[in-house]
């Protein structure tokens, strides 16, 4: 049998309901893949093979009794350290916290766990998941940053040390690392996944998100994740039941799609323009490049206020207490946030309504938008994990994204396209995600 690390997490999750192969099979696979990998890609802050090889046996007597079992039975799942779990510590990337295991689970591990998952371990993030790096490299290149904040996550899934693994994002930290580590990030629709017992950044742009390598695999855990919470007023009834069968599906026409550039497309190197020209050039019978929207650039600005007002509320006790303790880029964005008028807050919450709906008519005419996840390649630095401001638009906006592995940049290295959808639209987007991703496959095997 091919070694079971190299499985996508549906093949994994259907081999263990079937009994093919138990999850002390797939944990030891794991665990080998992790004892060669980790000391070079520094994924996890916490990970206990003992502990969890000691899960997994459990799962297979729980299977081999004759219980019911969940659709995840089995399957391990990295978790980003900035989520709450009783039975392992969070320390939010920082010495502060000093590793808290807390009396309940986050939701989305509740979640999880109640599928039948095992929590395999909690994944490197960076400093309060804001800009200060933590530990982990990207695994195509120890030299280059991996992203942020879900550093940990994206190098795991990338390494394939874990088969799926969860991340946050409030800006660009599922998209970016997810683009520089090469493999498929996702950030659902505002209010569809809970941030209960998640470190707080900001309640109006945190978004729980996923990574993977295929498409079926973030539609399997997100069918998991996504429900309403009662202990997160932001989330909303939606149901997603079928996501796992839609996402596999053929589309009834050929999706349309309209490439925006926004402002930033300057910022971009000059190997990822050219990738980007040439896919564009490429697949122009699908695609249409369009202006960027006046406001566009307005949403940057908003989207810091209420960003960095946000940080200073949530981190107000450990500015107060332990300042020189914090990393720079964090302390200054705190700093910014006590100094933001009132009005300008209420200002930058009240657009983000506005600016969708003058945005929304975009989808009667195309199944979805395109831009770059980032502006190139994993940058060649541990010291700063790059700019996620081709995500900061659809963050504030709360729309669904995801970064798909289809280009190159320089070097070789992994370039993320970002597919971005209607809000509350997750499932087509994940069918027309898997369409382009097999559009772009099929024309790779035919040169």
């Amino acid at each position: 049998m091919k070694d079971l690390c190299f499985l996508s997490a549906t093949q994994i999750a259907e081999g263990l309901q079937s009994g093919d192969i138990k999850s002390a099979q797939v944990l030891e696979s794991f665990s080998n893949r992790i004892a060669e990998f980790e000391d070079t890609v520094k994924a996890w802050e916490h990970y206990d093979k003992d502990f969890i090889l000691q899960k997994a046996n459990e799962a297979d007597d729980y299977k081999n009794i004759g219980r019911p079992i969940g659709p995840l039975h089995g399957l391990p799942i990295g978790i980003k350290d900035i989520f709450g779990t009783n039975d392992m510590p969070t320390r939010c990337g920082t010495n502060l916290v000093g590793g808290v295991h807390t009396k309940d689970d986050a939701s989305v591990v509740s979640f999880l766990r109640n599928a039948g998952a095992l929590i395999m371990g909690k994944t490197v993030t960076t400093e309060f998941a804001y800009f200060d790096p933590g530990k982990t490299t990207n695994p195509h290149d120890e030299n280059r940053t991996p992203g942020g904040s879900s550093s940990g996550s994206a190098a795991a899934v990338a390494s394939f040390m874990c088969p799926v693994a969860i991340g946050s994002q409030t800006n660009g930290s599922v998209i970016r690392p997810a683009s520089y580590c090469g493999v498929i990030g996702y950030k659902p629709t505002y209010g569809l996944v809970s941030r209960k017992s998640v470190l707080k950044q900001s309640h109006l742009l945190d978004h729980v998100g996923i990574f993977a390598r295929h498409i079926e695999d973030i539609a399997l855990i997100a069918k998991e994740i996504v429900r309403h919470d009662v202990d997160d007023r932001s989330t909303v009834p939606y149901s997603i039941s079928n996501i796992t069968q839609i996402c596999k599906e053929d589309p009834p026409f050929d999706p349309r799609f309209v490439f925006i550039k926004t402002s930033k497309w300057k910022n971009l190197d000059k190997e990822s323009l050219k990738s980007f020209e040439t896919f564009i050039k490429k697949y122009s019978a699908h695609i249409e490049v369009l202006d960027t929207p006046s406001y566009f650039d307005d949403i940057f600005k908003y989207h810091q206020i209420i960003h960095e007002t946000d940080m200073a509320y949530a981190f107000s006790d450990y500015y107060k207490k332990s300042k020189n303790k914090l990393g720079k880029k964090l302390v200054e964005a705190i700093e910014r946030g006590l100094k933001y008028k009132a009005s300008e807050y209420v200002e930058a919450c009240e657009n983000r309504d506005y600016f969708y709906k003058l945005f929304e008519e975009t989808f009667h005419d195309y199944h979805a938008i395109l831009t770059p996840a980032s502006t190139g390649v994993a940058p060649k630095t541990l010291k700063q994990t790059g700019s996620p401001e081709f995500s900061t638009i659809w963050t504030y906006l709360g729309m669904p994204a995801l970064s798909l592995p289809l280009l190159q940049g320089e070097g070789g290295m992994p370039l993320g396209v970002q597919i971005i959808g209607e809000k509350f639209d997750d499932s087509r987007l994940l069918r027309t995600s898997n369409w382009l991703i097999n559009k772009v496959k099929g024309s790779n095997n035919d040169k």
